[in-house]
């Protein structure tokens, strides 16, 4: 059996294939970028061919060293795996990052399901738009809002609902005005958020011409559920994805008046490493978020 490599030399091999920067590599290891230069020396004479191509201000890999990287790759992401699934059976955590909308419009009012469900597993959630790294980083899933996913990449996701959108308002705003019976109506009521681009594309798809955020009070609410209280109360008409407040469309504290979604191709997906598919936590949690999440997608 051949003796393996240093695994120090491995370790800098699969971040330097990674980034294709010595530099990158460094700064992830702390390691400065001449102990980086130097396991690949080692590396490269145990192989016994260069496994990257030296240009000026790039790197690429070589043929043995394209050869080599997913096969690393793949070695290093097993033995995090491994590591991670013995720390998950001891603490039972699972750690998951959200856009803030999903978080606040959905999952905070249905978490407590699932740990009822599991109460094995314990939950970490993190509410954050920064887009984490799920093949490396210490996450377990991701729900993200983002464009139909393109496959591969080492990624799984699973649709929840669709960012689909359309203006919602209070009935008293409404009928302040006589009621809103077209679209046109909208433009004489105030608008929160008025420099949203999603405002915009409704109303094109609506065939309204005219409307500007010019002269109108200027707000930035960010989140749907900051937007939903704003407009129960009454204070203008917001431009949100109705799935998001089934119920208080149902029990008439918000009116939908035009059953026209517009979309910008995007939604919020489930997402997670393929390799990690069948870890019991992450399929657990899952199946249980499809399931959980089914009626709005009906609903859209």
């Amino acid at each position: 059996m051949a003796a393996l490599p240093p695994l120090s030399s491995l370790r800098a091999f699969e971040a330097v294939a990674r980034h294709l920067s010595f530099t990158r590599a460094a700064e992830e290891l702390g390691m400065t970028q001449a102990a980086v230069s130097y396991q690949m020396r080692i590396l490269e004479e145990r192989v016994g061919a260069p496994l990257f191509l030296r240009k000026p201000r790039q790197i690429a890999l070589t043929e043995t060293g394209a050869l080599l990287a997913p096969s690393v790759e793949k070695a290093f992401a097993l033995l995090r795996d491994a590591f991670a699934e013995t720390r998950g059976k001891l603490d039972g955590l699972l750690s998951i990052t959200t856009v803030p909308t999903f978080a606040s419009n959905w999952l905070a009012q249905n978490l407590g399901l699932f740990q009822i469900a599991h109460p094995d597993i314990a939950v970490r959630l993190d509410s954050s738009d920064h887009v984490v790294d799920l093949l490396h980083d210490d996450f377990d899933l991701a729900i993200r809002t983002q464009p139909t996913p393109e496959p591969g990449r080492g990624l799984v996701s699973h649709l929840l609902i669709k960012a689909d959108f359309s203006p919602l308002l209070s009935p008293a705003l409404a009928a302040s005005i006589g009621g809103v019976n077209r679209p046109e109506d909208l433009l004489r009521l105030p608008i929160l958020d008025p420099q949203d681009r999603w405002i915009d594309q409704w109303f094109e798809a609506a065939g309204v011409s005219g409307y500007s955020s010019e002269g109108r009070p200027i707000s930035h609410f960010g989140l749907q559920s900051l937007l939903g209280t704003a407009a129960i109360a009454g204070r203008g008409v917001a431009v949100l994805t109705p799935g998001f407040f089934h119920d208080e469309i149902a029990s008439g504290r918000l009116l939908q008046p035009f059953d026209l979604l517009a979309t910008d191709g995007r939604g919020y997906y489930l997402v997670y490493a393929q390799a990690r598919r069948n870890v019991p936590k992450i399929r657990a949690f899952r199946d249980w978020l499809l399931a959980a999440t089914e009626p709005l997608r009906q609903s859209a």
